[in-house]
């Protein structure tokens, strides 16, 4: 129960944020917006299911605390860690459920939802360059995009091509901006600051604002080619391989770039096994807080929730410096959360 209601909380603040604009403006039907939500579903799993599990932990394990069944159990001979095996054991099941979806099902489900939300829109000035990974859509040039803020480009790098594979020039910036010819079915790709880099004469000039035109129509299928996020453990994989052979892009946005794909892949696994880690310290946890309200363990729960979430966003943030090791550090909240849970149980079965 408390799964489904972290669901709904989840595909509500997705649908209110992206999905109502477009119904209120009359650009969708209710028929998608049920479609949105189906395809929503898998990918908000990644949350609710560990959201739920230990929040229905603390609640289960508080009352059995205060109601005093934990020492009559004892009293009959029955040690704490035989009443939690089953518990322990659907953990470990939703963890393997939890695998499945985050590593292939959401990702799917994500893009098709991207699909159909763009769909949706009907709209050129919508469409946006991902950032985060090399952009090969545009014959004779290669893009990378730092960040991409509602068409506010950071940290831009271009790379003109000669017969297709030959690096002419480079062109490094650090801020950009997007326009949208609609009528011309066109991309604006403005560039300030410039740095121009002519790689055959070893010439290196400063511009004030470099402009690109770049024909959408002439644009590669791989167009609809996901972002990193959305991709399954699979597609990661085949990523981090193409990035290793690819050397038109400096050493530099190599690395970093396969340090975000490496965080990409840990963050799917790690995400996997927060059921089992949101189990072991939940039980402990619940017995200690010894409390009949729900509210309290829904509390703590979301409490615990959070904090290990900012540990996450907080190693996601050093996804682009290898030298920090994020694709480690994105396991140090399973692992606490593992740690501290095992402590708590192996002191709550001595009776400590």
């Amino acid at each position: 129960m408390t799964a489904g209601v972290f669901t709904f909380v989840l595909l509500l603040v997705n649908i209110l944020r992206e999905v109502l604009p477009l119904l209120i403006n009359h650009q969708a039907q209710f028929s998608l917006v049920a479609e949105a939500f189906a395809l929503l579903i898998p990918y908000v799993w990644a949350f609710a299911l560990p959201m739920g599990l230990l929040t229905a932990t603390l609640l289960v394990f508080g009352r059995f605390s205060a109601d005093q069944e934990l020492t009559a159990a004892r009293a009959s001979g029955v040690s704490l860690l035989a009443l939690i095996a089953p518990v322990l054991l659907a953990g470990l099941m939703l963890s393997i459920l939890s695998a499945a979806i985050n590593l292939e099902i959401a990702p799917r489900c994500r893009v098709e939802y991207n699909h159909l939300r763009n769909r949706m829109r009907l709209s050129l000035a919508n469409l946006q360059l991902p950032e985060g990974r090399p952009i090969k859509d545009f014959p004779g040039y290669i893009f990378y995009l730092g960040k991409n803020r509602n068409q506010e480009l950071q940290d831009i790098l271009v790379c003109e091509l000669e017969n297709e594979t030959n690096v002419a020039k480079t062109i490094q910036a650090p801020r950009g901006r997007i326009e949208h010819d609609t009528a011309r079915k066109q991309i604006l790709l403005h560039l300030y600051d410039a740095s121009i880099i002519y790689l055959r004469g070893d010439l290196a000039i400063t511009a004030g604002e470099v402009p690109y035109r770049l024909d959408l129509s002439d644009a590669r299928k791989s167009a609809g080619k996901p972002s990193l996020y959305d991709m399954t453990f699979e597609q990661l994989q085949g990523e981090l391989a193409e990035n290793e052979r690819q050397t038109a892009l400096p050493e530099k946005v190599r690395l970093g770039l396969a340090s975000k794909i490496r965080t990409q892949m840990s963050r799917e696994l790690a995400f996997s096994f927060a059921c089992f880690g949101f189990t072991l310290i939940g039980i402990p946890l619940g017995i200690r807080v010894q409390r009949r309200e729900t509210n309290i363990g829904a509390a703590i729960g979301l409490g615990l929730v959070a904090l290990y979430y900012a540990l996450t966003l907080l190693a996601e943030s050093l996804s682009t410096r290898p030298q920090f090791s994020p694709h480690l550090l994105i396991w140090v909240p399973n692992l606490l959360f593992q740690a501290v849970g095992g402590i708590l149980l192996w002191r709550a079965n001595c009776g400590r």
